[in-house]
């Protein structure tokens, strides 16, 4: 129930600022994205920004390239998120200690993590890419352990 409050509540800042002027019209092809390396992230892993300023209070859609059998450590973001797996599969999960436990979850799932909840992922033997939501500006913490 919480998982849905907190969707619920990113669906209407979301919704907020698609009326807000900033949001005119904007098509992006999976070819014209530019991928870039990110330092707050593994080696391999690549963010591209479709819209918004990570480094501002603003509506941010980017998305994540995972590597094949790679791992994000448990870590926090000040913002909830929410993600939709695009290609590939995925796993996540909730907690402050990496345990690669439950299902993957393929193209086309969506899932959320609160704000400020240490949560981890990684993928299988093939790359995945995941579109991920939030309200800036960006900040990973990664947890001790």
């Amino acid at each position: 129930m919480k998982k849905l409050l907190i969707l619920a509540g990113l669906i209407a800042l979301a919704g907020s600022a698609l009326a807000q002027d900033t949001m005119k019209g904007i098509v992006v092809k999976p070819d014209a994205l530019t991928w870039k390396d990110n330092p707050a992230l593994p080696k391999g892993f690549q963010v591209a920004v479709i819209l918004g300023d990570p480094t501002k209070a603003d509506l941010v859609v980017q998305r994540l390239k995972f590597p094949p059998n790679s791992q994000i450590a448990p870590h926090t973001h000040p913002y909830s998120e929410v993600v939709t797996v695009i290609s590939g599969a995925v796993g996540t999960d909730e907690g402050e200690k990496l345990e690669k436990k439950g299902e993957m979850l393929k193209a086309g799932s969506v899932f959320t993590h609160a704000a400020k909840h240490a949560h981890y992922a990684w993928t299988g033997n093939e790359e995945a890419i995941l579109q991920i939501q939030y309200t800036g500006p960006a900040g990973i913490d990664y947890q001790p352990g």
